[in-house]
């Protein structure tokens, strides 16, 4: 367990978990973050049912803590791009970075843009799935249904198909940013529109 806490946090721990990850089969691991801005540390009962949801579900798991629920339970801290599938908040920059690298996302909005920013990923692109749904967020999800949404995701062959679509749109994403790409061209336009101004 590597905590942001620990007093020898250092790079060779991160190695750790990313040699972890290497000897891990592909698309095998889920990555669990609720981002930089939402604390869990206020919710025990609904952290239980994750925690026991990511058990039954047999899947391997690295789930990354903000400092302020370290207080309230112990957590990993270190996540990467080489996990296989992200659990999250659905936070813009999750968003993109999720489907930049072609991983599909289990949704758990919180608030903000959180929930327009779920359906955009399971409706419109079809690259995730919802674990708790915006119009239950104060309800909370059993470990049954937590396990279940997981396995979905992970072990399916519907997840298999939202695996394909997102590694499918994160390679027209990348391309869109290499020289000549609709992306890159827009804002090298941009760059030299405000260098001649």
């Amino acid at each position: 367990m590597i905590t942001s806490k620990d007093k020898e946090f250092s790079d060779s721990k991160n190695d750790k978990c990313l040699e972890w990850l290497d000897t891990q089969e592909p698309n095998s691991v889920l990555y669990v973050s609720f981002g930089t801005t939402i604390s869990m540390a206020d919710h025990d009962q609904q952290l239980k049912e994750l925690a026991l949801g990511l058990e039954l579900s047999g899947v391997k798991f690295i789930w990354v803590c903000r400092d302020a629920d370290h207080d309230k339970k112990d957590g990993v801290e270190g996540g990467n791009k080489r996990s296989q599938l992200l659990d999250g908040h659905c936070g813009w920059n999750s968003c993109l970075e999720s489907i930049s690298n072609g991983v599909p996302i289990a949704t758990w909005p919180m608030h903000s843009d959180q929930p327009l920013n779920a359906v955009l990923v399971t409706e419109a692109l079809r690259i995730g799935l919802n674990v708790k749904d915006w119009a239950r967020r104060d309800e909370v999800v059993s470990s049954s249904e937590i396990s279940k949404a997981v396995r979905r995701l992970m072990a399916s062959d519907e997840g298999d198909e939202m695996r394909k679509r997102a590694k499918e749109l994160g390679k027209a994403v990348r391309s869109a940013t290499n020289d000549g790409g609709v992306s890159r061209v827009e804002c090298d336009s941009f760059i030299d529109y405000v260098n001649r101004s």
